[in-house]
């Protein structure tokens, strides 16, 4: 055995997860077993007592048991995708708030998606996606035109792997035939100065599709509708990359079901790396427990740069 000395905030819980022990049971079974009557652990570990801590091959012999929690088969699952069919209309709330620690700035904007699953091929599903009904709380002429590009691009289409990894993002051949008679409409609206580089901007984005699909890859809803939920569970959790901020950094998060007692819909709490101080990341996702498809999303994160606090609360209701 080994003589640990508890740091403030351990857990059975985290000193187990450190030294590979599955269950956190034995190694309070194993301390009060070998220590003294007045080190005896009841309920919490007590910072800067000792605490003993089994050796390898006895920390071998309790995983051998295989009796963690985290081992419960419907804590590991295989989470399918089944998008056979699916046609949903979801509301979108993205509420944003910058903090440069004299003054907050926050803007909210509002839309509905609706997505309709087409067919699969191969080793991939196409899915349509249209956006309409925006709403924005400051609403900026250029939040309008940004707006008003968008919904003159519907429908996108979006390909997937058979686990609803997004492969592509792409636009039918009709609207790129368009294009021309879409921008003059849109300089039309929209005719000022300003107005106009940003169409410009916005016709290199789109008549390139290889920079189109990897832009619309970053979108908010579709990267966070299309997350890689479905990775590998192993003890109880999975893992995946996600990115925050408009500079879309990468973390990684750490995925875990809610609860082992779920029926028709399954709940998976997401959460990233405490030790990143300057950037954080929580989900929960509300998931159809047959089909795997998406009911609900609640994402909050932040990240911090130059002194500058970036937040955001994302929410995806479906309707119907």
């Amino acid at each position: 055995m080994t003589i640990h000395f508890i740091l403030s905030g351990e857990t059975l819980e985290s000193i187990s997860e450190e030294i590979h022990l599955e269950n956190p049971k034995y190694l309070k079974e194993f301390h009060n077993a070998h220590c003294a009557r007045e080190d005896i652990i009841h309920e919490v570990l007590v910072p800067g007592k000792k605490l003993l801590v089994p050796d390898i091959s006895r920390i071998r012999e309790y995983n051998s048991r295989n009796d963690a929690a985290f081992k419960h088969p419907k804590l590991n699952p295989e989470i399918p995708f089944r998008p056979e069919n699916f046609s949903r209309i979801f509301s979108v709330v993205n509420k944003e708030i910058q903090d440069d620690g004299l003054e907050e700035k926050s803007n909210t904007l509002t839309y509905t998606v609706s997505m309709k699953w087409l067919h699969t091929e191969g080793n991939y599903h196409l899915f349509r996606i249209f956006k309409n009904n925006f709403s924005e709380g400051n609403g900026s002429m250029m939040a309008d035109l940004a707006a008003e590009s968008i919904r003159s691009l519907n429908p996108i289409e979006v390909k997937t792997d058979l686990k609803g990894n997004v492969l592509q993002v792409s636009l039918p051949e009709e609207t790129l035939r368009n294009f021309e008679k879409i921008k003059e409409k849109l300089t039309d609206l929209f005719p000022d100065p300003y107005a106009q580089t940003y169409l410009d901007q916005f016709e290199t984005a789109v008549l390139n599709q290889r920079l189109f699909s990897s832009r619309m890859k970053e979108d908010v809803f579709i990267k966070t509708y299309f997350a890689a939920l479905r990775n590998r569970f192993e003890n109880g959790k999975s893992f995946l990359r996600q990115s925050v901020g408009e500079e879309n950094i990468p973390i990684t998060v750490r995925q875990q079901v809610e609860s082992p007692d779920y029926g028709e819909q399954m709940v998976l709490i997401q959460d990233s790396d405490p030790m990143e101080t300057d950037k954080s990341f929580t989900g929960k996702y509300l998931l159809d427990a047959e089909s795997g498809m998406v009911k609900e999303i609640e994402i909050r994160s932040a990240i911090s740069l130059f002194g500058v606090k970036d937040s955001s609360f994302f929410t995806v209701k479906e309707l119907s």
